[in-house]
């Protein structure tokens, strides 16, 4: 993990840039680890209906807004995001489980 300056500490925009990107390649580290996720799911359900669930969806959503209002951050973009990354893991846990050959249902 690279050293990250604190924000307060910065006085450049070079410090600032450099910290953004070492918080985004930490973000990459946690999605890769969000879909491996993903991949355990789609070898555990027992059919590809299963993979969307509508009312797990609203919890995560509903979870990540509350944390980010706790945090002082914009919920609703949060919320936003977050649901762009859902559908996102949706898709890609449905290909998963079409490569590992699952029932179809």
């Amino acid at each position: 993990m690279t050293q990250m300056i604190d924000p307060e500490a910065c006085t450049t925009m070079i410090e600032v840039r450099a910290g953004v990107d070492a918080v985004d390649r930490e973000l990459i580290a946690l999605l890769t680890q969000r879909f491996c996720y993903m991949d355990a799911a789609a070898r555990i359900k027992p059919e590809r209906s299963h993979v969307r669930d509508e009312a797990r969806k609203v919890q995560v959503i509903d979870n990540v807004r509350a944390h980010a209002r706790a945090a002082g951050l914009p919920d609703e973009a949060i919320g936003e995001i977050w649901e762009r990354l859902v559908e996102a893991s949706i898709a890609y846990e449905l290909k998963a489980f079409d490569r590992r050959g699952g029932p179809a249902q």
